[in-house]
Parts: structure tokens; C-alpha cells; sequence
């Protein structure tokens, strides 16, 4: 098992190649990861959103992670590919007992973000590089190869107060200096989370000399676009879970049409 778990995880990391992006739809539950591997995709990401909404918890608001890890596990037992793991920003655990924990559900990668929900702001970068250098200590005095995506939120709260296009540039210089402090702690990719206009992204893509995980927002640029300006991963997150409810709604609602 541990070797299988190593293979993943070094299979996981070949795949990250700037300019042919790992596609990454997010899965919730066996039954979506089951049917990402069934369309052929090489690897299984879980969404922290969807698990939260399957197990009845609001997303970033308390899903235990006792709970979150044993839904990643089932996941992870029930397809034979690498599964990246949603684990948020660590369920407050200590860094060796984070990569324990990610080791024991199966996990070849995970993505850890920057966000303190608890204190409504991001976490000072340079405090949060030496937690992840931690978190990449902890892994590789294990010999386990984890694949870290360092999720860079800069973007994620204007985005949800409603900021409009034409206001991520003034923002990108605080991204990158995240980019360069989580990439020189360790992490294998850098994910800038709903950073989707052209020019901002190409301008974080000039700065960032790593591998950088993006978001398919539906005004994103297409997954040609992307792969042109070098990214080596994209991702749905949340927004497919989103989509099947919505559609499992209207069903319910036509039932008694």
C-alpha cells in the first residue's frame, strides 16, 4: 500500500506540466470520482465544498475534519488513481499530524489554503510558508511524496463581496509574493483561486516560476488560453457539485409538473 501511494504521488507530480494542464473535475463522493475516472481523467481532486454539502455542513463553516477525512478516505478506497484531497487549511492540526492524517486516508496530494475563516482574513504568507515548510518536512521525513497545491485566496473574498472585472490587476502583486514564498517553502503548485481575468493572470503567470493550478471559471479564459499561458493544472472546485444540484432541483421540481 505504501508504495502504491508513493507511485501516485510521483504520478500525480509528473502530471503537473505547464502548457498541457492536469485536468482536475472535482469529485464529492465515490460515485463522482468513479465516473471522473470512468471519462478517463488520471486522477481524482475532491471538492471541500461538495463533501461539506454531502456530509450537511456549509462549506468553511465547521464540516468536522475527522468527518472530511474519512469521506476523502472512502474515495481514495474506492478508485484506482491518484486522489488529490481538498483538506482547506489543515482542520487545525499540527503539520506531522496533518501529513499522518492525509497518509492514512490515501491522499497523494492536497490542497491547503491560506484563508483563517475563524478570524475573517488571510494568514500572514510568511507565517504560513513555515507552516506548509513544516507540512513538507513533516512529508518527506515520512519518505512520503505528498503533492502540495499552496491555495493563494488574494482573490477569493473580493470575488465574493461582489468585486467586478477590471479589479484583480491591484491585486497581483500580493499574489505573487505569496506564489514565492509557498513555492520556496516546498509546494509543488501554487493555486490562485478564482483569478480569471486575462490580463491578471497573465501578468501572475510572468512572475511565478512554478507550476500554478487555475480555476475553470465559465469567464475564464478557454482551457486553450490557459494552457498558453503555462498552466499546468485547472480545476473545477465546487462548481460541478453546483451545477448537479441544480439540475437535480429543476428534476425534483418537473416531478409533479
Amino acid at each position: 500500500m505504501a508504495v502504491d501511494l508513493e507511485r501516485g504521488c510521483d504520478l500525480l507530480r509528473s502530471l503537473h506540466r505547464p502548457g498541457a494542464p492536469l485536468l482536475l473535475p472535482n469529485a464529492w463522493d465515490v460515485a463522482t470520482a468513479r465516473a471522473v475516472v470512468a471519462a478517463g481523467y488520471p486522477v481524482v481532486a475532491t471538492t471541500s465544498g461538495g463533501v461539506a454539502a454531502t456530509l450537511g455542513y456549509e462549506d468553511h463553516e465547521g464540516a468536522p475534519g475527522d468527518e472530511m477525512l474519512a469521506a476523502a478516505a472512502r474515495i481514495a478506497r474506492g478508485v484506482e488513481v491518484p486522489v488529490t484531497v481538498d483538506a482547506e487549511a489543515g482542520y487545525g492540526m499540527e503539520p506531522a499530524e496533518l501529513v499522518a492524517a492525509l497518509r492514512s486516508v490515501g491522499a497523494a496530494g492536497c490542497n491547503l489554503e491560506d484563508s483563517d475563516y475563524a478570524a475573517g482574513r488571510l494568514r500572514d504568507p510568511d507565517r504560513h510558508a513555515e507552516w506548509l515548510k513544516a507540512v513538507r518536512q513533516a512529508a518527506s521525513d515520512d519518505g512520503y511524496p505528498l503533492v502540495i497545491n499552496a491555495r493563494i485566496d488574494v482573490f477569493l473574498h473580493p470575488f465574493l463581496a461582489g468585486a467586478g472585472a477590471g479589479t484583480q490587476a491591484e491585486l497581483v502583486p500580493e499574489a505573487v509574493r505569496r506564489a514565492h514564498a509557498y513555492l520556496e517553502a516546498g509546494v509543488d503548485c501554487v493555486f490562485p483561486i478564482i483569478l480569471w481575468e486575462t490580463d491578471a493572470l497573465r501578468g501572475f503567470m510572468s512572475e511565478v516560476r512554478g507550476a500554478v493550478n487555475v480555476v475553470r471559471l465559465p469567464q475564464a479564459p478557454s482551457l486553450a488560453e490557459l494552457a498558453a499561458m503555462g498552466v499546468a493544472r485547472v480545476s473545477w472546485g465546487l462548481l460541478l457539485h453546483r451545477d448537479a444540484m441544480a439540475r437535480f432541483e429543476e428534476q425534483l421540481a418537473s416531478l409533479s409538473a
